[in-house]
């Protein structure tokens, strides 16, 4: 399920008659509303929490952070990675995307941007509440509802309940809205995890709509709003830049001081040379799908899905020649199953397949890289994946995976931390 629903509506104004109305019941999804008082003393920390339909994550320091969507946050001990440990639970309603950095968590809850002090990840704390600064989210339904009965100022919406509504309609349609919905789809020492001591940032996932650079976060709103936040005093974040772009935006990637963002249309580049400003500087354009890119050296890979969300009927691997940034090229494509997020690391890309698993190639053979399969792993469910100084982190339906790839030729899985299906 996506992250948002936006909606674009075109209203026809006419004058109408008592017998141009009538009374209809029908099935319909009704709102569950959370208040904003609610909504903004929901943070706690607890434990013994588990996961149930994890989403996103990011590595920081010894820890991984994993998005329980819509619910928060888990924190995971690696410092064994045989052995991954839930530890916490952040509760944070309406959260799926987050970023870290300098101790710094920070994380969307629906219409709130929340700053999470994580200098002991064990025990964090929350710092600040920004209200207000993300759009109103209508989550995605199954059924009908009459989108202009929905009231913002009874809180967010949390969920649906189905009930029988009865309503007067129009027999002329014109008067009612025409709605359009574009929905969103979340190194080792001495054998225990740890970062560098020079890096201060969260690791991401490719499928990230959240992302951080020098004194700045960088969201994606909506399906073409990206907001450019001055983080660099956390009790006064300040919107400095909101860019407009266009292909329904999905995820971003930074890399060599440009941002990389995946869309269902392309792949836009923008110089980070003014992090407060980021400069559209092209677009790569390929067929509608959903698209997360990863970026090495002067080699893009992007995977393209498609679906009932994203669009499209092809499921593609594609490599772009990134070389000169104002005219990005494509070097090749590749047929795929069902590909989600990837990583790139010294040549080795790794590909999340969805229920067909994960699978690792070599990419420098940029022009037959899927004949040059080193391994793969079946029978799970692969989402996302953080490559890692020669450990790969992966989610997926199933959970949490740890593998080993400090050799190519026996990537062995090194812990998990899997869910249990209920009975």
């Amino acid at each position: 399920m996506k992250r948002l629903l936006f909606l674009f509506s075109i209203v026809g104004i006419t004058l109408t008659s008592c017998e141009d109305r009538r009374l209809q019941t029908y099935v319909a999804n009704v709102p569950i509303y959370m208040s904003y008082d609610a909504l903004r003393s929901s943070f706690e920390v607890v434990t013994g929490a588990s996961m149930e339909k994890p989403g996103k994550i990011c590595f920081y320091g010894s820890h991984m952070f994993i998005n329980e969507y819509q619910k928060g946050i888990h924190v995971v001990d690696l410092s064994d990675p045989t052995d991954p440990e839930l530890k916490a639970f952040i509760e944070v309603p309406g959260n799926v995307d987050m970023a870290i950095r300098n101790d710094l968590l920070y994380a969307e809850s629906y219409v709130d941007l929340l700053v999470i002090d994580i200098s002991d990840p064990e025990q964090p704390v929350l710092t600040e509440r920004v209200e207000d600064l993300f759009e109103y989210v209508i989550p995605p339904y199954d059924y009908d509802y009459p989108l202009d009965e929905i009231d913002q100022k009874k809180g967010v919406i949390t969920g649906y309940e189905v009930k029988k509504i009865t309503r007067e309609i129009y027999n002329n349609p014109y008067p009612w809205p025409i709605y359009w919905d574009y929905r969103l789809e979340s190194s080792f020492d001495k054998g225990g995890i740890t970062s560098p001591t020079s890096n201060t940032y969260g690791v991401g996932g490719s499928m990230a709509r959240f992302i951080t650079y020098d004194d700045y976060l960088y969201v994606l709103e909506s399906s073409w709003k990206m907001k450019s936040i001055n983080i660099a005093n956390s009790d006064n974040l300040v919107v400095e830049k909101e860019l407009s772009l266009w292909g329904n935006v999905e995820t971003l990637f930074i890399a060599d001081d440009y941002l990389y963002v995946g869309t269902s249309n392309g792949m836009h580049i923008l110089d980070l040379a003014n992090p407060a400003s980021p400069n559209f500087v092209s677009t790569y354009q390929h067929i509608t799908a959903c698209d997360p890119v990863v970026v090495e050296g002067n080699r893009a890979y992007i995977t393209l899905r498609s679906g009932n969300n994203c669009g499209g009927t092809q499921n593609l691997l594609e490599v772009v020649d990134i070389s000169d940034k104002y005219e990005p090229k494509r070097l090749s494509s590749f047929s795929m199953t069902e590909p989600y997020g990837l990583g790139i690391d010294n040549g080795t890309l790794f590909v999340c397949e969805g229920e067909h698993g994960l699978k690792v190639y070599d990419a420098t053979y940029e022009n037959s890289i899927t004949s040059h399969l080193i391994s793969a792993f079946p029978g799970i469910h692969a989402y996302d994946v953080i490559p890692l100084e020669s450990f790969l982190f992966m989610i997926g339906e199933d959970g949490f995976y740890i593998y080993d790839y400090s050799d190519l030729n026996h990537i062995s899985i090194l812990g998990t931390l899997l869910i249990t299906p209920s009975e």
